[in-house]
């Protein structure tokens, strides 16, 4: 250590020191911060983010070295195990109070800071050569990210562990260009979440040939356990892969979503159906157990039944839950992909991709339907001069957009409403494809009570624009499509 280092080490005591002192003096009054206005608020929520950063970042810093100087390779004589602990995850949670998950988090982004020497690094307490952990060059942009305070650990973390590591189709280099890219979404305000799904997705696009070999180790992992609790009651836990998940979803949501606010029906059965479910006085947890306890109970009564006696009756509580008709797949992919039967196939409602094999399974055993877009994303020969939305225009419509197209709204297609860009009456706008997005219940009574305003331009662009007491000057924010399919189809024009 030189002179320099030695210096600055001694003084992060004193610089800690300083910066608890004047967060210490930063009023803890709730009243002052109900006498600020809204501008003031955020301005405070702004700063308070940067001094949350700042820390996470040290405590990164100093998760990392503890780590470093706990390598099982120490043993005991590890600082962690010195101190009666297991693992320096274990040691931070315990000294710092967090949570383990929050532990892990410090502890995983300061090793991205630790020094990619391949040296041994000499502990300075102990004078003791610790081995150094494993080189990850294509997470330095990631740490240097939290370090200068532009992105926050949590961010780094999902970043991590959405891209994975280097494998025969996936060099340091791919990794490093698109750690990257997920670092200026990180620094634009995407939330950790969102972020780890955009990690996993950009793996999917670099390792196209691991798909099918994720999809089965996700297959692998599967799991049904049932758990007796010491209060009487039992719990179900469901470890579910994608296939299986897109299945019991669509089932629960057709149980639950109209009590939950989902999308207003404009079928008169459909309508029925969700005015019986939104005035049942069970809540939405509750009418989703009673109504997979009675489809098990009809299940098992079916296969108990001989074919040659009918089907067995399960008894009428519950049936109207559901409604008729099998679990609804969707699952969608490129032609192109379809064709060279090489690429990704996605299930509506999932974020991982499937194979292509997989597809092709699924559609074996059901229905399917071709529909073009061009490149900017506009459906071919599919306009309808109508007042409502058709079924099929509003499939087109989920396969286009994926979801709510408010950003930042996660709302899957099964619980959002097509929305005309130019209003019906107002405007007089038609029905047509183009000129349709997916809005949640939520977003969709936002934009007709308070001026938010879509429109679309030449090149299929699509603009949102807010009003004016949000954002004064009135700056288009372009929408993107969540559907990962759309995003397929756009890299391969």
């Amino acid at each position: 250590m030189n002179f320099d280092t030695a210096s600055q080490a001694s003084d992060v005591n004193g610089q800690l020191a300083a910066a608890s002192a004047a967060l210490s003096a930063v009023s803890h009054d709730l009243s002052v911060y109900r006498a600020l206005d809204d501008a003031a608020l955020l301005a405070v929520n702004t700063l308070n983010a940067t001094v949350v950063k700042a820390a996470l970042a040290t405590a990164s810093l100093i998760a990392g070295e503890v780590a470093r100087r706990s390598a099982p390779e120490l043993g005991s004589k590890g600082l962690a195990q010195r101190l009666g602990h297991r693992t320096s995850e274990q040691f931070i949670k315990t000294s710092t109070g967090v949570t383990t998950q929050q532990a892990v988090t410090a502890v995983r982004v300061g090793r991205m800071m630790q020094d990619v020497s391949a040296d041994p690094v000499v502990d300075v307490t102990t004078g003791e050569l610790t081995p150094p952990h494993p080189v990850q060059p294509w997470l330095k942009r990631v740490a240097a990210g939290v370090l200068d305070g532009s992105i926050s650990a949590a961010a780094a973390e999902s970043i991590d562990r959405g891209l994975g590591t280097p494998c025969a189709g996936v060099s340091e280099a791919d990794l490093a260009v698109a750690a990257a890219a997920l670092c200026a979404e990180a620094v634009a305000g995407t939330d950790p979440d969102r972020l780890f799904r955009r990690a996993r997705a950009l793996r999917d696009e670099i390792d196209a040939a691991g798909i099918a070999e994720r999809e089965a180790q996700r297959r692998e992992q599967r799991a049904l356990s049932f758990v007796q609790l010491p209060n009487g009651m039992s719990r179900l836990v469901w470890t579910m892969d994608p296939e299986t998940a897109v299945t019991v979803k669509d089932l629960y949501d057709r149980a639950t979503s109209p009590k939950l606010g989902g999308v207003r029906f404009v079928d008169k059965t459909q309508s029925a159906l969700a005015d019986k479910i939104a005035a049942d006085e069970r809540t939405p947890a509750q009418l989703a157990s009673d109504t997979f306890e009675h489809l098990l109970r009809v299940g098992a009564d079916t296969l108990a039944t001989d074919s040659a006696t009918g089907t067995a009756d399960g008894g009428a509580a519950g049936r109207f839950l559901l409604g008729s008709g099998a679990p609804v797949i969707h699952i969608a992919a490129t032609r192109d992909a379809v064709e060279k039967r090489k690429g990704a196939a996605h299930l509506r409602g999932q974020a991982d991709p499937v194979s292509i094999t997989t597809l092709e399974r699924l559609a074996c055993s059901g229905g399917h339907r071709e529909t073009g877009f061009d490149q900017n994303g506009i459906p071919l020969d599919l306009g309808r001069d109508q007042r409502l939305f058709t079924a099929k225009q509003k499939q087109v419509l989920a396969l286009k957009w994926g979801g709510c197209v408010h950003p930042g709204c996660d709302r899957p297609p099964s619980w959002t409403e097509a929305h005309h860009i130019e209003h019906w009456w107002r405007d007089h706008g038609k029905s047509d494809i183009a000129d349709g997005v997916l809005l949640c219940k939520h977003h969709h009574m936002l934009h007709h009570n308070t001026g938010w305003e879509i429109t679309r331009d030449d090149h299929g662009r699509y603009w949102l624009t807010p009003p004016p007491t949000v954002d004064p000057t009135q700056t288009p924010i372009e929408l993107t499509t969540r559907s990962r399919v759309m995003h397929d189809l756009q890299r391969a024009s």
